[in-house]
């Protein structure tokens, strides 16, 4: 039976380089989405500004690095809309008309406002666009009349302030204009970083996709392993206390893990020797996506940007003749 086919929506900051917690996490389900959806992907560098607005310059850099790894893990413009936010200024547009009609208190409440405020101590967030960027995220996906948006469990709250603007826009104009669309829950693996962490660029425990084969190798060999284990005659439990082994699980086979539980476990396995596999399995997975970001460098992927911007802008235009017809903004002067 064919699966009905959505309209998705997503997008990504571009504040940094993408690691293997983005591949599995996220980019892994939208490989597999558009083959079966008409989907949406958007390098939200509007969004990069609630938090970098002091450095623009890195926001323009990343701007390319992250469409040119997006094109090598796979994602085609030929099967999905790939497009650069700020480029498709009906997105401002209808994020100024959200913002009239959202309560201030529905912001506030957020819990990932309050959550960054606490943690990102170094930075002053208590601007209105770090408040407000849940309404340019509501525009993000109802601009495109979007029906389902991948999420984890923990950012369904985000999605529901988009299905409450939603909900007020059409009451308030008498319309069912815009749909309420519904969390595309995924399940988001927790990729351990180096240190046993969750791996993040900000904790400096990560592996890029554009980190060359030596630099991934060190940084394996670097993993926690079991650290009741000192020595390799010490049996091991990795189901239940190794690090590296929560990265074992997406590139070793069930039988190699089978193998690899046991010669822990009967000491025949040593720590080292498991994570040099390790490194081998994870070099062996990137290097389709290194030689596709060779060959992509070459090509006009500029080009390739400029007709996915093309392709958003004609409906996110047409969405906002339809808006500014509701509200009676038809001035022809």
């Amino acid at each position: 039976m064919k699966v009905k086919s959505f309209r998705i929506l997503s997008g990504m900051r571009p504040t940094g380089p993408l690691h293997l917690g983005h591949l599995h996490g996220v980019l892994k389900n939208w490989l597999t989405f558009q083959e079966q959806h008409e989907c949406f992907y958007f390098v939200a560098d509007w969004h990069a500004l609630t938090t970098e607005y002091e450095s623009p310059q890195k926001i323009k850099e990343f701007v390319k690095e992250l469409f040119l790894e997006w094109l090598s893990v796979g994602l085609s413009p030929e099967k999905s809309v790939l497009f650069l936010q700020s480029l498709v200024k009906e997105h401002a547009e209808l994020s100024l008309i959200f913002s009239m009609i959202t309560p201030v208190a529905w912001l506030e409440r957020n819990p990932t406002y309050k959550d960054m405020i606490q943690n990102l101590q170094n930075k002053d967030l208590t601007t209105y666009g770090f408040l407000g960027y849940p309404v340019l995220q509501a525009a993000d996906i109802l601009i495109y009349k979007a029906e389902k948006v991948p999420v984890g469990l923990d950012q369904v709250p985000h999605l529901e302030l988009t299905r409450e603007i939603a909900r007020r826009f059409n009451f308030l104009y008498g319309t069912e204009f815009f749909p309420e669309p519904e969390a595309l829950l995924s399940e988001v693996p927790k990729i351990p970083g180096i240190d046993g962490r969750k791996m993040s660029k900000s904790y400096g425990n990560a592996i890029f996709l554009n980190d060359p084969p030596e630099v991934v190798r060190k940084k394996v060999l670097s993993y926690v392993t079991d650290v009741q284990r000192p020595r390799k005659s010490d049996p091991g439990d990795p189901e239940k206390r190794c690090v590296a082994y929560n990265l074992i699980k997406f590139y070793f086979s069930e039988e190699e893990k089978k193998e690899v539980i046991e010669g822990c476990k009967n000491t025949q396995l040593g720590c080292v020797e498991c994570k040099k596999k390790l490194a081998d399995k994870i070099i062996e997975s990137l290097t389709e996506i290194w030689e596709r970001r060779t060959k992509i460098e070459k090509e006009d992927w500029e080009e390739m940007l400029r007709e996915g911007v093309k392709k958003a802008r004609a409906i996110a235009k047409k969405t906002m003749e339809e808006v500014n017809a509701l509200l009676g903004f038809t001035y022809k002067l």
